[in-house]
């Protein structure tokens, strides 16, 4: 089983889905990067999240319609065009985003060049040169079985509805879960 460790371990099996998770650089402030202590490795993920979802401090470049549309396409374009994935579910929220996905190549081949991409595009955008726009390294969590798979995937499409930002998931434009309703 394929492992490589910077700041967080990831153990990423061949042929096993991936729950992946990364956000903006300085979108999490350090004084409030730590989880409080006695919380398991997926509560201390939970907590993370609900701090991002906040969007507090940090930047929110992904509520710019033109970055989010940017990020959606470039997540499509990777699965239908690169085949660097099978995606089954995202979601661009205002500073992370979250995908469900089978890697047809390796994960982090596929990481470096979504992030790569989008952060170049969305530098343009915004006029920014020689600035990280991505965390340099992401959350991801191989899904061990279709029950997990089922509440990943339904954790990512109530994102929105958790954060306050729509009632029903289906009304977030930059997630999965629109999608399906054209599917």
């Amino acid at each position: 089983m394929p492992f490589h460790q910077r700041r967080l371990p990831h153990w990423r099996p061949d042929g096993e889905i991936l729950f992946i998770t990364w956000r903006l650089h300085g979108s999490l402030p350090p004084h409030r990067y730590v989880p409080p202590q006695g919380l398991t490795s997926g509560q201390a993920f939970v907590w993370m999240d609900r701090v991002l979802d906040e969007a507090r401090c940090g930047p929110t470049w992904l509520r710019q319609e033109d970055i989010a549309r940017l990020v959606v396409d470039s997540i499509h374009y990777g699965a239908q065009a690169l085949e660097h994935y099978q995606l089954h579910a995202y979601v661009v929220m205002a500073n992370h985003v979250h995908v469900l996905l089978l890697p047809q190549v390796d994960p982090s081949k596929l990481m470096q060049s979504l992030k790569g991409f989008t952060a170049r595009e969305a530098n343009k955008i915004l006029r920014r040169t020689g600035e990280p726009f991505w965390q340099r390294e992401s959350y991801d969590h191989w899904v061990r079985d279709e029950q997990e798979f089922g509440r990943i995937r339904a954790y990512i499409e109530n994102n929105p509805v958790r954060a306050g930002l729509v009632a029903r998931a289906e009304d977030y434009p930059w997630s999965s879960a629109a999608g399906r309703l054209n599917t």
